[in-house]
Protein backbone atom coordinates (compact mmCIF):
# COMPACT_ATOMS: atom_id res chain seq x y z
CA UNK A 1 0.00 0.00 0.00
CA UNK A 2 1.74 3.42 -1.11
CA UNK A 3 2.06 5.96 1.69
CA UNK A 4 -0.68 8.48 1.11
CA UNK A 5 1.42 11.24 2.74
CA UNK A 6 4.31 11.18 0.22
CA UNK A 7 1.82 12.06 -2.47
CA UNK A 8 1.90 15.55 -1.14
CA UNK A 9 3.40 18.04 1.80
CA UNK A 10 0.28 19.83 2.95
CA UNK A 11 -3.20 19.22 3.21
CA UNK A 12 -5.73 21.56 3.62
CA UNK A 13 -8.54 20.63 6.72
CA UNK A 14 -12.27 20.66 7.02
CA UNK A 15 -12.69 21.09 10.83
CA UNK A 16 -15.86 20.26 12.72
CA UNK A 17 -17.55 22.81 14.87
CA UNK A 18 -19.03 21.34 18.33
CA UNK A 19 -22.55 23.43 18.94
CA UNK A 20 -22.56 23.58 23.27
CA UNK A 21 -25.03 25.18 24.73
CA UNK A 22 -22.65 28.17 25.85
CA UNK A 23 -20.81 28.53 22.61
CA UNK A 24 -21.37 32.26 20.39
CA UNK A 25 -23.78 32.39 17.66
CA UNK A 26 -21.77 35.05 15.99
CA UNK A 27 -18.61 35.34 17.15
CA UNK A 28 -17.16 33.01 14.33
CA UNK A 29 -18.56 34.62 11.52
CA UNK A 30 -17.51 37.80 12.91
CA UNK A 31 -13.98 36.80 13.26
CA UNK A 32 -13.72 34.38 10.16
CA UNK A 33 -16.51 34.39 8.02
CA UNK A 34 -17.67 31.18 9.07
CA UNK A 35 -21.44 30.86 8.33
CA UNK A 36 -23.88 29.92 11.01
CA UNK A 37 -27.71 30.47 8.81
CA UNK A 38 -29.16 28.79 11.47
CA UNK A 39 -27.86 30.34 14.66
CA UNK A 40 -26.60 28.03 16.38
CA UNK A 41 -24.14 28.08 19.76
CA UNK A 42 -20.99 27.70 17.84
CA UNK A 43 -18.74 26.77 20.28
CA UNK A 44 -15.50 24.99 19.57
CA UNK A 45 -13.85 24.26 16.05
CA UNK A 46 -11.97 21.09 16.28
CA UNK A 47 -8.66 20.66 14.48
CA UNK A 48 -7.06 16.95 14.66
CA UNK A 49 -7.63 13.60 14.66
CA UNK A 50 -9.66 13.04 18.23
CA UNK A 51 -11.94 10.09 17.20
CA UNK A 52 -15.53 11.56 18.46
CA UNK A 53 -14.75 14.49 16.00
CA UNK A 54 -12.04 13.90 13.77
CA UNK A 55 -10.92 16.76 11.03
CA UNK A 56 -11.39 16.10 7.21
CA UNK A 57 -8.10 16.56 5.21
CA UNK A 58 -8.14 17.40 1.13
CA UNK A 59 -6.42 14.48 -0.50
CA UNK A 60 -6.50 15.62 -4.63
CA UNK A 61 -10.26 16.06 -4.79
CA UNK A 62 -11.63 13.84 -2.34
CA UNK A 63 -11.84 14.35 1.68
CA UNK A 64 -10.50 12.24 4.13
CA UNK A 65 -10.66 11.23 7.78
CA UNK A 66 -7.36 12.54 9.23
CA UNK A 67 -7.92 10.09 12.51
CA UNK A 68 -8.48 7.77 9.68
CA UNK A 69 -5.58 8.37 7.45
CA UNK A 70 -2.92 8.79 10.01
CA UNK A 71 -3.94 5.61 11.54
CA UNK A 72 -3.35 3.89 8.10
CA UNK A 73 0.17 5.64 7.93
CA UNK A 74 1.00 6.81 11.37
CA UNK A 75 4.94 6.97 11.54
CA UNK A 76 5.16 8.99 7.96
CA UNK A 77 2.07 11.54 9.17
CA UNK A 78 3.37 11.65 13.32
CA UNK A 79 7.14 10.31 13.06
CA UNK A 80 8.55 7.54 14.51
CA UNK A 81 9.05 8.91 17.68
CA UNK A 82 5.91 10.75 18.37
CA UNK A 83 4.31 7.40 17.23
CA UNK A 84 6.37 5.40 19.54
CA UNK A 85 5.65 7.82 22.83
CA UNK A 86 2.33 8.34 22.06
CA UNK A 87 0.40 5.82 19.48
CA UNK A 88 -1.27 8.95 17.79
CA UNK A 89 -1.53 12.62 17.03
CA UNK A 90 -1.44 13.67 20.98
CA UNK A 91 -2.76 17.23 20.93
CA UNK A 92 -5.76 18.35 19.86
CA UNK A 93 -6.02 21.91 18.68
CA UNK A 94 -9.08 24.27 18.98
CA UNK A 95 -11.14 27.85 18.45
CA UNK A 96 -13.08 28.39 21.14
CA UNK A 97 -15.82 31.19 21.47
CA UNK A 98 -17.81 31.03 25.18
CA UNK A 99 -20.84 33.32 25.07
CA UNK A 100 -21.53 32.06 29.07
CA UNK A 101 -19.46 30.54 31.26
CA UNK A 102 -18.38 26.65 30.48
CA UNK A 103 -17.87 24.35 34.39
CA UNK A 104 -15.46 24.73 36.54
CA UNK A 105 -13.31 21.50 35.96
CA UNK A 106 -9.83 19.67 37.14
CA UNK A 107 -8.54 17.45 34.79
CA UNK A 108 -6.48 14.77 36.31
CA UNK A 109 -3.10 13.55 36.05
CA UNK A 110 -1.41 10.89 33.93
CA UNK A 111 -1.27 8.73 37.09
CA UNK A 112 -4.34 9.97 38.24
CA UNK A 113 -6.30 9.09 34.92
CA UNK A 114 -4.33 5.79 34.20
CA UNK A 115 -5.48 4.69 37.30
CA UNK A 116 -9.26 6.20 37.52
CA UNK A 117 -9.29 4.75 33.54
CA UNK A 118 -8.53 1.23 34.44
CA UNK A 119 -10.54 1.11 38.05
CA UNK A 120 -13.99 2.47 36.40
CA UNK A 121 -13.50 -0.52 33.42
CA UNK A 122 -13.14 -2.83 35.99
CA UNK A 123 -16.15 -1.78 37.15
CA UNK A 124 -17.66 -2.12 34.25
CA UNK A 125 -19.21 1.64 33.68
CA UNK A 126 -20.44 2.40 29.94
CA UNK A 127 -17.71 5.04 28.47
CA UNK A 128 -21.24 6.56 27.85
CA UNK A 129 -22.53 6.61 31.56
CA UNK A 130 -23.39 10.27 32.75
CA UNK A 131 -21.75 9.24 36.18
CA UNK A 132 -18.27 8.05 34.49
CA UNK A 133 -14.82 9.96 35.79
CA UNK A 134 -12.47 8.86 33.16
CA UNK A 135 -13.28 8.65 29.34
CA UNK A 136 -9.64 7.48 28.47
CA UNK A 137 -6.15 7.22 30.44
CA UNK A 138 -4.51 10.62 29.33
CA UNK A 139 -3.86 13.74 31.15
CA UNK A 140 -4.73 16.53 30.02
CA UNK A 141 -2.82 19.95 30.20
CA UNK A 142 -4.17 22.95 28.17
CA UNK A 143 -2.97 26.39 26.54
CA UNK A 144 -5.23 28.99 25.81
CA UNK A 145 -4.48 31.66 23.26
CA UNK A 146 -6.44 34.78 23.67
CA UNK A 147 -7.94 36.18 20.07
CA UNK A 148 -10.76 38.56 21.87
CA UNK A 149 -10.90 39.48 25.68
CA UNK A 150 -10.66 36.31 27.45
CA UNK A 151 -11.95 36.32 31.13
CA UNK A 152 -11.48 33.04 33.01
CA UNK A 153 -10.40 31.64 36.36
CA UNK A 154 -7.21 29.51 37.05
CA UNK A 155 -6.26 28.40 40.21
CA UNK A 156 -6.83 29.16 43.84
CA UNK A 157 -6.31 32.46 44.87
CA UNK A 158 -3.89 33.13 47.97
CA UNK A 159 -5.14 32.39 51.16
CA UNK A 160 -5.27 35.33 52.88
CA UNK A 161 -7.49 36.89 49.89
CA UNK A 162 -9.55 33.55 50.01
CA UNK A 163 -9.86 34.06 53.85
CA UNK A 164 -11.23 38.15 53.00
CA UNK A 165 -13.62 36.82 50.93
CA UNK A 166 -15.63 34.22 53.20
CA UNK A 167 -15.51 36.88 56.12
CA UNK A 168 -17.11 39.43 54.08
CA UNK A 169 -20.39 37.08 53.71
CA UNK A 170 -19.85 36.67 57.42
CA UNK A 171 -22.43 33.74 56.68
CA UNK A 172 -22.61 30.98 59.49
CA UNK A 173 -22.82 28.24 56.96
CA UNK A 174 -20.13 29.63 55.53
CA UNK A 175 -17.71 30.63 58.94
CA UNK A 176 -18.17 26.94 60.01
CA UNK A 177 -16.90 25.43 57.07
CA UNK A 178 -13.93 27.29 56.75
CA UNK A 179 -12.73 27.69 60.05
CA UNK A 180 -10.57 25.61 60.44
CA UNK A 181 -8.52 27.18 56.66
CA UNK A 182 -9.40 30.42 58.61
CA UNK A 183 -7.48 29.19 61.58
CA UNK A 184 -4.59 27.57 59.85
CA UNK A 185 -4.72 28.22 56.25
CA UNK A 186 -3.18 25.10 55.06
CA UNK A 187 -3.84 23.09 51.62
CA UNK A 188 -5.10 20.45 53.87
CA UNK A 189 -7.96 22.85 55.66
CA UNK A 190 -8.44 24.33 52.29
CA UNK A 191 -9.30 20.45 51.01
CA UNK A 192 -11.40 19.99 53.70
CA UNK A 193 -13.22 23.20 53.30
CA UNK A 194 -13.72 23.00 49.47
CA UNK A 195 -15.08 19.31 49.92
CA UNK A 196 -17.43 19.98 52.65
CA UNK A 197 -18.78 23.34 50.68
CA UNK A 198 -19.50 21.08 47.19
CA UNK A 199 -21.02 18.56 49.40
CA UNK A 200 -23.34 20.84 51.34
CA UNK A 201 -27.46 19.78 52.04
CA UNK A 202 -29.65 21.57 49.87
CA UNK A 203 -31.20 23.48 52.63
CA UNK A 204 -27.44 24.80 54.22
CA UNK A 205 -26.60 25.66 50.14
CA UNK A 206 -29.41 27.86 49.54
CA UNK A 207 -28.88 29.74 52.93
CA UNK A 208 -25.16 30.35 52.20
CA UNK A 209 -25.96 31.01 48.26
CA UNK A 210 -28.58 33.37 49.38
CA UNK A 211 -25.52 35.16 51.60
CA UNK A 212 -23.51 35.16 48.55
CA UNK A 213 -26.20 36.64 46.73
CA UNK A 214 -26.90 39.23 48.99
CA UNK A 215 -22.90 40.18 49.27
CA UNK A 216 -22.73 40.11 45.95
CA UNK A 217 -25.45 42.47 45.05
CA UNK A 218 -24.51 45.04 47.39
CA UNK A 219 -21.13 44.74 45.92
CA UNK A 220 -21.95 44.31 42.23
CA UNK A 221 -19.23 46.86 40.48
CA UNK A 222 -16.42 45.19 42.73
CA UNK A 223 -14.45 42.27 42.24
CA UNK A 224 -14.76 39.31 42.45
CA UNK A 225 -18.83 39.48 43.52
CA UNK A 226 -18.93 41.59 39.54
CA UNK A 227 -18.13 38.42 38.18
CA UNK A 228 -20.37 36.60 40.54
CA UNK A 229 -23.51 38.56 39.57
CA UNK A 230 -23.04 37.66 36.20
CA UNK A 231 -22.83 34.28 36.48
CA UNK A 232 -25.67 33.99 38.78
CA UNK A 233 -27.70 35.40 35.56
CA UNK A 234 -26.54 32.07 33.56
CA UNK A 235 -26.49 29.60 36.50
CA UNK A 236 -28.64 30.57 39.88
CA UNK A 237 -28.55 28.44 42.21
CA UNK A 238 -25.54 26.50 41.61
CA UNK A 239 -22.72 25.64 44.13
CA UNK A 240 -19.77 26.91 41.67
CA UNK A 241 -20.72 30.75 42.26
CA UNK A 242 -18.45 30.48 45.25
CA UNK A 243 -15.55 29.78 43.17
CA UNK A 244 -14.82 33.62 42.11
CA UNK A 245 -14.29 33.80 46.10
CA UNK A 246 -11.51 30.97 45.94
CA UNK A 247 -10.21 31.32 42.55
CA UNK A 248 -7.97 33.41 40.78
CA UNK A 249 -10.08 35.93 38.06
CA UNK A 250 -8.01 36.80 35.06
CA UNK A 251 -8.50 38.60 31.72
CA UNK A 252 -6.11 37.35 28.84
CA UNK A 253 -5.48 40.48 26.46
CA UNK A 254 -5.80 39.46 22.55
CA UNK A 255 -2.15 37.74 21.80
CA UNK A 256 -1.55 37.05 25.75
CA UNK A 257 -2.04 32.94 26.97
CA UNK A 258 -2.05 30.62 29.90
CA UNK A 259 -1.30 27.30 30.95
CA UNK A 260 -3.65 25.37 32.69
CA UNK A 261 -2.05 22.60 34.76
CA UNK A 262 -3.29 19.30 35.70
CA UNK A 263 -5.10 19.05 39.04
CA UNK A 264 -6.01 22.71 38.82
CA UNK A 265 -9.33 23.82 38.75
CA UNK A 266 -10.26 26.76 36.33
CA UNK A 267 -12.99 27.95 34.28
CA UNK A 268 -13.60 29.85 31.11
CA UNK A 269 -15.93 32.81 31.54
CA UNK A 270 -16.04 34.58 28.21
CA UNK A 271 -14.35 35.51 24.99
CA UNK A 272 -12.88 33.49 21.87
CA UNK A 273 -9.04 32.17 22.13
CA UNK A 274 -7.07 29.03 20.59
CA UNK A 275 -6.76 26.30 23.37
CA UNK A 276 -4.22 23.34 22.70
CA UNK A 277 -4.66 20.51 24.69
CA UNK A 278 -3.61 16.63 25.40
CA UNK A 279 -5.81 14.14 23.18
CA UNK A 280 -8.28 13.50 26.21
CA UNK A 281 -11.45 13.90 27.29
CA UNK A 282 -11.43 13.63 31.27
CA UNK A 283 -12.84 16.58 32.79
CA UNK A 284 -13.47 16.47 37.05
CA UNK A 285 -16.43 19.10 37.43
CA UNK A 286 -16.95 21.55 40.23
CA UNK A 287 -19.85 23.58 39.61
CA UNK A 288 -21.59 25.75 37.06
CA UNK A 289 -23.00 22.57 35.40
CA UNK A 290 -26.09 20.25 35.65
CA UNK A 291 -23.42 17.46 34.75
CA UNK A 292 -22.49 15.15 37.14
CA UNK A 293 -20.06 16.02 40.20
CA UNK A 294 -17.74 12.95 42.12
CA UNK A 295 -16.70 15.38 44.81
CA UNK A 296 -14.74 12.90 46.54
CA UNK A 297 -12.65 11.88 43.12
CA UNK A 298 -12.81 15.57 42.52
CA UNK A 299 -11.11 16.35 46.12
CA UNK A 300 -8.35 13.04 45.43
CA UNK A 301 -7.73 14.77 42.05
CA UNK A 302 -7.10 18.53 42.99
CA UNK A 303 -4.43 20.82 44.27
CA UNK A 304 -4.86 22.73 46.96
CA UNK A 305 -1.76 24.98 46.93
CA UNK A 306 -2.41 28.88 45.70
CA UNK A 307 -1.18 30.00 42.42
CA UNK A 308 -0.13 33.97 42.18
CA UNK A 309 -1.97 35.86 39.66
CA UNK A 310 1.58 37.17 38.49
CA UNK A 311 2.16 33.36 37.86
CA UNK A 312 -0.49 32.55 35.65
CA UNK A 313 0.01 34.35 32.09
CA UNK A 314 3.32 32.82 30.09
CA UNK A 315 5.57 35.02 29.05
CA UNK A 316 6.49 34.64 25.47
CA UNK A 317 9.79 33.87 24.18
CA UNK A 318 11.15 34.67 20.88
CA UNK A 319 11.97 32.37 17.86
CA UNK A 320 12.76 33.58 14.03
CA UNK A 321 10.68 35.66 13.17
CA UNK A 322 8.15 34.11 15.93
CA UNK A 323 6.94 33.55 19.44
CA UNK A 324 7.14 30.93 21.51
CA UNK A 325 4.93 29.62 24.40
CA UNK A 326 6.48 27.57 26.62
CA UNK A 327 4.55 24.44 28.23
CA UNK A 328 6.07 21.43 30.72
CA UNK A 329 4.55 18.95 28.93
CA UNK A 330 5.34 16.82 25.63
CA UNK A 331 2.11 16.73 24.23
CA UNK A 332 2.24 20.22 22.46
CA UNK A 333 4.07 23.43 21.43
CA UNK A 334 2.67 26.15 20.30
CA UNK A 335 4.49 29.20 18.05
CA UNK A 336 2.70 32.65 16.97
CA UNK A 337 3.81 34.26 14.04
CA UNK A 338 3.25 37.88 12.72
CA UNK A 339 3.90 39.06 9.17
CA UNK A 340 6.63 36.61 9.12
CA UNK A 341 8.28 35.87 5.58
CA UNK A 342 10.58 33.36 4.69
CA UNK A 343 10.52 31.48 7.63
CA UNK A 344 12.54 28.09 7.25
CA UNK A 345 10.36 25.52 9.95
CA UNK A 346 12.21 22.48 10.44
CA UNK A 347 9.92 19.09 11.90
CA UNK A 348 10.36 16.70 14.42
CA UNK A 349 6.70 15.89 14.29
CA UNK A 350 2.97 16.71 12.27
CA UNK A 351 1.66 20.14 12.85
CA UNK A 352 -1.50 22.10 12.59
CA UNK A 353 -0.94 25.21 11.36
CA UNK A 354 -4.17 28.27 11.74
CA UNK A 355 -4.24 31.64 9.93
CA UNK A 356 -5.89 33.81 12.44
CA UNK A 357 -7.00 37.35 10.70
CA UNK A 358 -5.50 36.96 7.21
CA UNK A 359 -3.65 34.94 4.31
CA UNK A 360 -0.89 32.06 5.53
CA UNK A 361 0.90 30.41 2.82
CA UNK A 362 3.17 26.93 3.22
CA UNK A 363 5.64 26.12 0.55
CA UNK A 364 7.87 22.94 -0.05
CA UNK A 365 9.12 22.40 -3.07
CA UNK A 366 6.98 22.93 -5.99
CA UNK A 367 4.44 22.66 -3.69
CA UNK A 368 2.53 25.93 -2.27
CA UNK A 369 -0.91 26.13 -0.54
CA UNK A 370 -2.55 29.50 0.46
CA UNK A 371 -5.20 29.62 3.42
CA UNK A 372 -7.97 32.36 4.08
CA UNK A 373 -8.59 33.42 7.90
CA UNK A 374 -9.86 30.90 10.46
CA UNK A 375 -8.47 27.78 7.82
CA UNK A 376 -5.95 25.87 8.72
CA UNK A 377 -3.56 22.99 7.43
CA UNK A 378 -2.36 19.77 8.65
CA UNK A 379 1.37 19.08 7.61
CA UNK A 380 2.76 15.36 8.21
CA UNK A 381 5.79 14.92 9.83
CA UNK A 382 7.20 13.01 7.01
CA UNK A 383 7.63 16.73 4.99
CA UNK A 384 10.13 17.19 7.38
CA UNK A 385 10.39 21.27 6.00
CA UNK A 386 8.76 23.79 4.71
CA UNK A 387 8.43 27.64 4.34
CA UNK A 388 6.01 29.90 6.29
CA UNK A 389 5.02 33.73 4.84
CA UNK A 390 1.88 35.10 6.66
CA UNK A 391 0.32 38.63 6.41
CA UNK A 392 -1.26 38.66 9.61
CA UNK A 393 -0.74 36.53 12.56
CA UNK A 394 -0.59 32.68 12.47
CA UNK A 395 -0.30 29.82 14.77
CA UNK A 396 1.83 26.75 14.93
CA UNK A 397 1.33 23.44 16.77
CA UNK A 398 3.57 20.78 17.45
CA UNK A 399 4.61 17.99 19.76
CA UNK A 400 8.26 16.93 21.16
CA UNK A 401 8.92 13.56 21.92
CA UNK A 402 11.04 11.57 24.93
CA UNK A 403 13.20 10.07 21.86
Amino acid sequence: MNNLFCSQPFYLMRNPIQTYQWGSQTALTALFGIPNPTQQPQAEVWMGAHPKASSEIKVGDAWQSLHDTISAFPQAALSEATFAQFGELPFLFKVLAAETALSIQVHPSKQEAELGFHKENQQGIPLSAAHRNYKDANHKPELIYALTSFEAMNGFRDYPVIIDHIQTINNDTLNALFKSFIDAPTATSLEHAFGQLLALKQKEKMAALDALMTTATENETVAPFSTIARLAKQYPGDIGLFAPLLLNVVTLNPGEAMFLHARTPHAYIHGVGLEVMANSDNVLRAGLTPKHIDVNELVACTSFSPIAETQIKLTAQPTEQGEYYPVTVPDFNIVRYSQAQHVQCNMQSAEILFAVNAPLTVVHGDHELTIQKGESIFIPACTQVYTLHCDGDAVRVSNTTSA
